[in-house]
């Protein structure tokens, strides 16, 4: 290799380092001008109060350093475009006024008319939470389906219910409290409180206690 092909390639590599720094620069300007909006919105919001519980639980659920809700909004808002999907369901008509910078999670449809505080929605991928109602400190997984059957049957998701990877629950069913859906279940009738429902389609196995 001659010595003018090695000094193009090392410049080429170069150009291609100082075009990344650039842009990590121009990002940072824009996210600088662009989050206090998004910050101002949560301020404002009506659901202010939910969201700092959900933001809260989705720095401890992922690990995070905890530090002021400021920065942790940053962070959830700048990594996790799941997160942006439940932020904007609680910012309800403000969102459409940072969603194009902040861009959600296209495979992520929420279409429920009420969701108590504290959703975990982990990864989110090809997933649609339909429910005529969702209780508080739920947690759902990639791939889940909670839908209805026609325009009326929905499911009604009650407090601390988990639902794992691939699960389905339509039509009209109530999911109890405290209840663990499997991974890749099938539920289409209720579960009671304090069970585990597992299978195709699933059956519930009740807690036992000690």
């Amino acid at each position: 290799m001659n010595k003018s092909l090695l000094l193009l390639i090392k410049t080429l590599r170069y150009f291609l380092f100082c075009l990344a720094q650039l842009i990590k620069l121009i990002k940072s300007f824009f996210n600088n001008l662009f989050f206090p909006i998004a910050y101002l919105f949560y301020n404002i919001s009506s659901n202010k109060s939910i969201i700092e519980i959900e933001i809260n639980r989705w720095i401890k659920e992922l690990f995070l350093e905890n530090k002021n809700n400021y920065s942790n909004l940053f962070n959830l808002l700048t990594h996790y475009p799941e997160f942006r999907n439940l932020f904007y369901y609680r910012l309800e008509s403000y969102s459409i006024l940072i969603k194009w910078y902040y861009p959600p999670l296209k495979s992520l449809h929420i279409n429920t008319p009420k969701i108590g505080a504290g959703l975990f929605i982990q990864h989110g991928f090809s997933t649609i939470i339909a429910a005529s109602e969702i209780g508080e400190n739920c947690w759902i997984n990639q791939q889940v389906t909670i839908g209805n059957t026609n325009k009326t049957d929905c499911p009604v998701i009650k407090d601390n219910v988990t639902v794992y990877a691939g699960a389905k629950v339509i039509g009209k069913v109530i999911v109890g409290n405290n209840v663990k859906i499997g991974a890749n279940a099938v539920v289409v009738k209720d579960v009671p409180d304090n069970s585990t429902a597992v299978g195709v389609p699933a059956r519930n196995i009740p807690k036992i206690y000690d």
